[in-house]
């Protein structure tokens, strides 16, 4: 005789990894993409700080504190007209 409880149970084990496989999991890697990415920004974005200061300490020392920040502002707003002309 055929074990019909054990083959349901096996069915329904089946269409429930197969339903899980579907979402759960999808949901579950597009958070830690998500997370993952936004981890990357956060560091990318300090980085980026940390070396603006590096670059305003160096030039301090040969120049005044207002001549490194008028080098460093000029130095944006150069970056910032260039970005906006590529725009554009």
């Amino acid at each position: 005789m055929e074990d019909y409880p054990a083959k349901f149970a096996e069915l329904l084990e089946q269409v429930a990894t197969k339903i899980r496989s579907v979402t759960v999991d999808r949901v579950a890697r597009g958070i830690r993409l998500t997370g993952l990415g936004i981890l990357a920004v956060t560091l990318g974005f300090t980085s980026m700080l940390f070396l603006l200061f590096a670059i305003f300490g160096a030039l301090e020392i040969p120049l005044t504190t207002a001549g490194a920040f008028a080098l460093i502002g000029a130095l944006l707003v150069g970056v910032g007209t260039y970005l906006w002309m590529k725009k554009t």
